[in-house]
């Protein structure tokens, strides 16, 4: 059995799509869903899936033992950043060499870095006014969205799109892809 651990701020809807893509894995199963965010919908749906969620300070996060304790105790396989918005301290890469995976809801390396995220990065899609846009999933290094790419997927840029529409359709790709992904890089 291989073990996930998945790390997101937000609502959760990519671990959602994961959850619910290896619930009835026997080769590959959600271990913990990790957020630094004690508000994040993403405790509740760990919850409604039985998976042990843990909320990290910024201080636990930093610690080196604390985090080996963690990750250690569950022989975690991958790491998935399905919105997480904090950088991966170095060693915790180093721990997990090409084993920590991110997606990032625009084409890189346009669009990424510190701060871009979510509605950001899709109005600033719509201020380049991109043809296309779409998902980039790629191992984590110690630098905001640089990692080596493992995977783009594009769709139009509409005239008549909004942020709101762009994210959507963008929603569709990762939700689709990052499943996918984390099952091929596990195999």
């Amino acid at each position: 059995m291989k073990n996930i651990a998945i790390l997101a701020s937000g609502n959760g809807s990519n671990a959602q799509a994961i959850i619910e893509y290896f619930k009835n894995s026997s080769a590959i199963k959600v271990a913990i869903v990790v957020t630094n965010n004690p508000e994040a919908g993403v405790i509740k749906i760990a919850h409604q899936h039985k998976i042990i969620s843990a909320i990290v300070s910024k201080n636990f996060w930093g610690n080196e033992e604390s985090m080996n304790k963690l990750l250690n105790s569950l022989n975690i396989d991958l790491v998935v950043l399905a919105g997480f918005l904090q950088l991966v301290p170095a060693f915790v890469i180093q721990k997990f060499p090409k084993r920590i995976i991110n997606i990032h809801p625009a084409l890189l390396p346009k669009h990424g870095g510190k701060g871009m995220y979510g509605k950001k990065v899709h109005e600033a899609v719509l201020a380049a006014k991109e043809a296309e846009t779409g998902i980039t999933i790629h191992f984590v290094n110690e630098k905001y969205d640089e990692g080596e790419v493992i995977l783009q997927k594009k769709v139009p840029v509409d005239a008549a799109d909004t942020a709101g529409g762009i994210s959507e359709k963008v929603q569709q790709l990762e939700h689709e892809w990052l499943p996918k992904t984390i099952e091929q890089l596990l195999k």
